[in-house]
Parts: structure tokens; C-alpha cells; sequence
């Protein structure tokens, strides 16, 4: 089971790579598009909208994969000094935390989705409902969810870390 979570989340960044991907193609095309309005061209309308709403998806793609593979940004100064008790007791604390801000994120974001699609707010160049930027970076975000409490079952020593990711998890902090 934990070979597949790890799996599914790595898929998940890769679903991010094709919306940054898409994004900078969207870029280039509007910006190429500014430069030819001589020739009756322009840019794409409401790109900066898209490129927005986009970022905030693909930046829920990549945060849960990143937790899994321990990949967040540590100060090493002290770390190796501490006992290994003491390590894996800030682990466990750390993930805590982790998964406690990401549920807080989470509930807060669907907290204005709803509020979003109640008001009817839109953007202002496609008046497009706001609340569909909240909607498409939910899926992710909820998703990430399972993330971040598997890897607090994991610093408690209840699942393991699989073979083919473990090396990640000998820099866990």
C-alpha cells in the first residue's frame, strides 16, 4: 500500500510539470501575441487570470510529493548532534504540525470556496467565478491531505518508508 501512496504522489507532481508546462505555453503564445498586434494578433485575453489560477494548482501537485520525499528546506547545523531519540521525536512533531497546517489550509481554502461561490465574485478580465480557481486547486490540496498524514503514521513507525523512496527518508527532518 505505501508503494502505491508514494506512487500515486509522484504522479501527482508530474499532473503539476503539465500544468506549469501548459502555463508557460500560454505565456509564450500571449507574449509572442503582444509583440505581432501590427499584423492584427494580441494576447490571449485573461492570461495572467489563467496563469494564476493554474500556479496555485500546480504548486498543490508538488507540495504533498515533497513532504513525501522529505524534501522540504532543513538547517542541518544541530540536527546530526542530536541523539536519535531526539530526531525522531522532532520528526513526529514535525509532521504533526505539517499535517496540522495542511488540514488548517485546507479547511480555510474551502472556507473560501464557499464564500467564492456564494457571492458570485469573478475575475476581471473572464469573468470567470472565482470559486473555480478555489475548486481546481482543492482537488489537489484535499488530495494532499493523505499525504501529510501518511507521513506522520510514518515518522511513528507504522508503515514504512518503501525501499525504492527510503533514500529521501535518511535526510528526514
Amino acid at each position: 500500500m505505501n508503494l502505491q501512496v508514494y506512487r500515486f504522489f509522484r504522479g501527482m507532481a508530474f499532473v503539476g510539470i503539465g500544468v506549469l508546462t501548459l502555463i508557460a505555453l500560454l505565456s509564450v503564445v500571449s507574449i509572442v501575441g503582444r509583440s505581432l498586434t501590427g499584423i492584427g494578433l494580441g494576447p490571449v485575453r485573461g492570461d495572467f487570470e489563467l496563469v494564476e489560477i493554474g500556479s496555485g494548482v500546480a504548486v498543490f501537485c508538488f507540495l504533498p510529493w515533497t513532504h513525501m520525499r522529505s524534501a522540504h528546506a532543513v538547517v542541518d547545523i544541530l540536527w546530526g548532534r542530536f541523539p536519535k531519540a531526539l530526531q525522531a521525536l522532532l520528526t513526529v512533531l514535525f509532521n504533526a504540525l505539517m499535517l496540522a497546517a495542511w488540514v488548517v489550509l485546507v479547511w480555510r481554502m474551502g472556507v473560501q470556496l464557499q464564500d467564492h461561490r456564494e457571492t458570485g465574485e469573478t475575475t476581471f478580465v473572464l469573468l470567470m467565478p472565482l470559486w473555480y480557481g478555489y475548486a481546481a486547486a482543492m482537488v489537489p490540496a484535499a488530495l494532499g491531505l493523505v499525504a501529510y498524514a501518511w507521513k506522520f503514521i510514518e515518522s511513528l513507525g507504522l508503515v514504512a518508508v518503501p525501499a525504492e523512496f527510503a533514500q529521501a527518508a535518511v535526510a528526514e527532518h
